[in-house]
């Protein structure tokens, strides 16, 4: 079938994408890489479509109603996807990804190469071809401006003419269909051909398939899901779909598999996923309000929010008083702090809300008492981790927004949303990392949670990178009380450089006290009187995350220019400073300098992790765990340059 029919297909409704399917992915890397193989005539595969009835198919963006039977695409979405955005000049309607991917792309008359438009190289010169104006427009109006560019020169004009119409022609190439069709083509079978075609991607999780079954019967599920992770992206919190498909299950089965999900009939589905999505939004303006916990980047154990989602279904979706609410939320901090979610999720899931259906909070709290041997308090070397992904860095967060400290600068207590250009709250590291690597500490050392306090930019910019011997004295004199409010030892001995390590072991002992009488309080609780508490139509309010310093080569040789090129050729954001999480069970907590937990491109591939140094130990849970890991900015960049040889051939 001609490429042209296939996208009038796509445009009637022919050809269609099952709900199952995850959204586009390819980088403007392969987009570039496509048309290229394309010019010049290479193979580039057929496409695999399922052939079912059009009343009970289940596809993405809908479409026309139809008689008789749809195609529905199961391998050549990323193809078809690019070829139909670049042609049309706007993406499919079942198009769900980055749209920069697909716009821009330019043709060289001279060299014969494809480019992502680029002002400094492009802009006024004729050389460079718009691909999707030519698409839309057609080669005559560009004969102009070629004769023009090629002045009297007839064989050079004839050449640019054969180059565009080479081009234009590509929608004449004929493609290879193969079709799953059957009675026996159940949506379980289908998804397992899925699959196995699609070997080189992310295979479908068991919360794909059971979403999958929910929308054949309800289309309107994943649509309704998307709106809502994206009115809690807008408010700084990111969740994935399965995250909250996990919510869901948990309120309307009380289970953490999803299989149970297929006991449940679409109207209660629709009630429970609109119940889910209120105690989500209720639970985040609680933890803000409570804990200071306001955005994304300080907010671990999202694994938790089934089973407090759970509970706040049996007591129709608020906290029934302020005690239930401060046991749930001591609950909550020591389940991130320990990893009771890490590692086989669905086990510890299950014990969970087991004991919330049979004694609520209490037995939360019990349960994870006798798991962790019955010890549930903080310990100075609990703050022995380093970066921003340490389990204590949200607690550092946490008591610094609970307990009100200030402002080494001002004096003022640090809130979210303070006004002004430069009074957004900042990570600051009190020894500065320029001195304690010229030192020769190491990185773990440099990054430990204990150097970590937060300010405002215009006190981060005023400090700088001073002696803490130099700028601490200042502030004890001018803003008293300040540096207690942080935890910061007061004893000027301990301010030198070669007092560091002595210095971390001082604050540490502090924020383990300040930990654990904080703790203590939210156990304790207020007294259990009913609760004034944001209702369900609370509107999220957009935090902003402390800023961290920018990844420099100080933490990794390269590190900040690979990040910067990783971004610019359209792969993933990867987590900086992050906890490796899903390892397997039992494996040792890991701080990565990046960690990519999706791929470098998002859904395909395995996650990929960049650390300096790992233990034996470590090594090995990461591989156990299919994680390619690197271990240099250089070894990272090689992996990539091989990934466009591979794209380019």
């Amino acid at each position: 079938m001609q490429i042209s029919q296939i996208l009038h297909k796509i445009d009637s409704g022919d050809i269609a994408l099952p709900e199952f399917q995850r959204g586009y992915v390819w980088t403007r890397d392969q987009v570039r890489a496509f048309f290229q193989s394309l010019y010049r005539g290479y193979p580039i595969g057929g496409f695999l479509t399922w052939s079912t009835k059009a009343d009970s198919a289940n596809t993405r963006g809908g479409g026309p109603e139809k008689d008789g039977t749809v195609q529905l695409l199961l391998d050549g979405q990323q193809r078809v996807t690019t070829l139909y955005g670049v042609t049309q000049g706007r993406s499919p309607r079942f198009f769900e990804g980055n749209q920069a991917a697909l716009t821009g792309l330019h043709f060289h008359l001279e060299t014969e190469t494809f480019e992502f438009y680029a002002p400094a190289k492009m802009k006024d010169n004729p050389l460079w071809v718009d691909v999707t104006a030519l698409f839309q427009g057609g080669l005559g109006t560009l004969l102009p401006s070629i004769t023009a560019l090629a002045g009297s020169d007839g064989s050079l004009v004839a050449a640019y003419i054969e180059r565009l119409n080479r081009i234009t022609q590509i929608k004449d190439r004929n493609i290879h269909i193969e079709e799953v069709t059957g009675k026996d083509m159940t949506i379980d079978v289908v998804v397992e051909i899925f699959n196995r075609v699609n070997s080189g991607g992310t295979k479908l999780s068991k919360g794909d398939l059971a979403l999958a079954a929910i929308c054949a019967s309800w289309p309107d599920a994943r649509p309704t899901m998307n709106t809502a992770l994206k009115n809690w992206s807008h408010a700084g919190f990111t969740f994935k779909l399965d995250w909250l498909l996990r919510n869901v299950n948990a309120v309307l089965t009380g289970e953490a598999q999803f299989s149970k999900l297929g006991d449940v009939e679409v109207p209660e589905f629709q009630s429970g996923l609109k119940q889910t999505i209120e105690s989500i939004s209720y639970l985040l303006n609680a933890l803000g309000g409570r804990l200071g916990l306001d955005h994304g980047r300080v907010l671990n154990g999202r694994a938790a929010f089934p089973v407090m989602s759970r509970l706040l279904h049996h007591h129709s979706g608020k906290f029934p008083d302020a005690m239930t609410r401060d046991r749930l939320f001591y609950w909550f901090i020591h389940s991130f702090l320990w990893g009771r979610h890490t590692g086989a999720t669905e086990t510890a899931l299950n014990q969970d809300l087991e004991a919330v259906d049979a004694g609520g909070v209490n037995r939360l709290i019990e349960t994870l008492r006798q798991a962790r041997g019955g010890r549930l308090e903080v310990r100075p070397d609990d703050f022995q981790g380093s970066s921003m992904g340490s389990r204590f860095y949200p607690l550092l967060y946490m008591l610094s927004r609970v307990h009100g400290a200030q402002d080494l600068g001002s004096g003022v207590p640090l809130k979210d949303g303070m006004l002004g250009k430069l009074s957004s709250l900042q990570v600051h590291h009190i020894f500065p990392k320029t001195l304690l690597y010229k030192y020769g500490y190491s990185r773990a050392e440099v990054n430990a949670v204990a150097n970590f306090c937060f300010l405002t930019q215009d006190t981060n910019l005023q400090i700088s990178a001073k002696r803490p011997e130099d700028y601490l004295p200042e502030i004890a004199q001018k803003v008293p009380g300040a540096l207690e409010s942080q935890w910061i030892p007061t004893d000027p001995e301990l301010w030198r450089i070669d007092a560091y390590r002595s210095f971390l072991a001082a604050r540490r002992e502090l924020l383990a006290e300040a930990s654990n009488s904080f703790l203590t309080k939210l156990l304790e609780g207020p007294s259990p009187v009913g609760l004034a508490a944001p209702t369900h139509a609370t509107v999220l309010r957009s935090a902003t995350a402390p800023v961290p310093a920018a990844a420099t080569d100080e933490d990794m040789p390269g590190l900040a220019q690979l990040l910067k090129d990783l971004r610019r050729q359209g792969f993933a954001e990867p987590e900086l400073d992050s906890e490796v999480t899903n390892l397997v069970p039992g494996s040792p907590v890991l701080v990565a300098t990046a960690f990519w937990p999706q791929g470098l491109q998002e859904e395909v591939g395995g996650p990929v992790v960049l650390v300096p140094e790992t233990t034996q130990d470590e090594q090995a849970a990461l591989e156990a765990s299919d994680y390619r890991v690197f271990h240099s900015v250089d070894a990272l960049g090689r992996y990539v340059d091989n990934m466009h040889a591979d794209q380019a051939a």
